[in-house]
């Protein structure tokens, strides 16, 4: 199964750190909060990922380019064609990384839609590349599996500049979008979607993501909630980069699963 990784905004209220990098390279510990994200998909062993390219792409696409010689310790062997000679592995060996130019200012439905060719399977996964959580991606694909709708999100707890997810049961009655006064769970990314999804979509670049596909999908009753009452944090700000770098360095990051 492939999981698609939404990494194309521009990260505005985190202009502090996004001005020359797109927040998915922003850094947690070594790392980018990108490859945190793809750490905890691979211990469920969700290894083939499309990361999904926008704003400064270019950067992201040279951090996976150069990851072999920034993780390994290697050999040159100058006068002789640049031999190279890797010595070791690190812990990604087994990742295949898609990396797919969807435009610039392309909102998110339209960049889904872009990516459609690379879909191999009846069933994908999703989610934004700035949200860390540890939910269980092996049980919410069960879930998923388990109710035969279209589209399966993982509801968080609330937060005021979030989407909020109103349900009946299992099911979601209403996607809305940033409400005033929240009062149940909101929309914490990890998407499971069926393929019958992009018929929501078109590769328009005005196509978005929660206002119109996601409505569509509430009202039609093709919309299911999987709920994760434990950790989960998005890097929306420098207070929330801060904050997530403090748990890291702490050593009891929550979605530190592998």
């Amino acid at each position: 199964m492939q999981a698609v990784i939404l990494c194309g905004g521009l990260g505005t209220r985190l202009r502090e750190e996004t001005e020359f990098r797109p927040k998915p390279m922003v850094s947690v510990g070594e790392h980018p909060v990108l490859w945190h994200i793809m750490k905890h998909y691979s211990v469920h062993g969700i290894t083939d990922f499309i990361v999904v390219l926008g704003y400064k792409g270019d950067v992201i696409k040279r951090y996976f380019l150069e990851y072999e010689l920034q993780n390994c310790d290697v050999t040159l062997e100058l006068g002789k064609g640049g031999i190279l000679t890797k010595h070791d592995q690190h812990g990604e060996a087994d990742w295949r990384i898609t990396l797919a130019n969807t435009g610039a200012e392309t909102l998110k439905g339209g960049r889904i839609k872009r990516i459609e060719k690379y879909i191999e399977g009846d069933i994908f996964l999703a989610t934004y590349g700035d949200g860390l959580s540890n939910v269980d991606i092996t049980k919410l694909i069960a879930f998923h599996k388990s109710h035969g709708k279209i589209a399966t999100v993982t509801g968080v707890n609330p937060a005021a500049r979030f989407g909020e997810l109103r349900v009946d049961g299992d099911r979601i009655m209403r996607f809305a979008e940033k409400p005033e006064k929240p009062r149940d769970y909101i929309n914490g990314g990890f998407f499971v979607f069926d393929r019958r999804f992009f018929d929501y979509l078109t590769p328009d670049e005005h196509c978005d993501l929660e206002t119109g596909a996601f409505e569509e999908l509430a009202q039609n009753g093709e919309m299911m909630i999987f709920r994760h009452d434990a950790f989960w944090g998005c890097m929306d700000t420098q207070r929330d980069a801060d904050w997530l770098r403090s748990l890291w360095e702490s050593g009891k990051a929550p979605w530190k699963t592998w």
